[in-house]
């Protein structure tokens, strides 16, 4: 049974921190690197930055199964689609259906909202997720890229999915 746990206490913001660590050491440092692993991981995924994004309007919910935290994600309504920030699944986690169940449920949010369509950023190396994304229904709309401090930048596909 997968759980999706809203977060909204600082043990929660913990939680995530600590995930966040574990993944993304695990699945970014060949694509981007351990420097920019650390830097994201600070400015992006700590318990201070989930907090203050949260404040910023950004919802997170931790990834639950049976009691186990197996991921999380984010996700904030913006105009007229719901910008999905962040979803990660800890490497045993993955290839399990959870990832889809999470899809899911982000597309159950979506419409909640009133929403026609989910929206999301990847790294266009990360070729592993890309495949994932376009094989439920998202389709590629640009290439950005956004500098984000410290000397790096983001270098991603923005891709979008239509829901109704």
């Amino acid at each position: 049974m997968i759980n999706f746990i809203k977060v909204s206490t600082i043990p929660q913001f913990g939680i995530i921190e600590t995930l966040a660590k574990e993944i993304w050491t695990e699945h970014y440092t060949s694509i981007i690197g351990s420097e920019q692993v650390g830097y994201m991981l600070n400015k992006f995924q700590s318990m201070a930055a989930v907090e203050a994004q949260i404040v910023d309007g950004y919802e997170y919910f931790i990834i639950d199964v049976k009691g186990a935290n197996i991921g999380y994600l984010s996700v904030r309504k913006e105009n007229k689609s719901l910008f999905l920030s962040k979803i990660y699944l800890l490497s045993s986690s993955r290839g399990q259906g959870f990832g889809k169940e999470a899809l899911l449920f982000v597309e159950s949010h979506a419409k909640s909202y009133g929403l026609d369509k989910i929206r999301l950023t990847v790294n266009k190396n990360n070729t592993g997720s890309i495949k994932v994304y376009v094989n439920i229904g998202f389709f590629q709309v640009d290439a950005v890229v956004m500098d984000i401090g410290g000397g790096y930048v983001m270098d991603d596909y923005v891709f979008e999915k239509l829901i109704g």
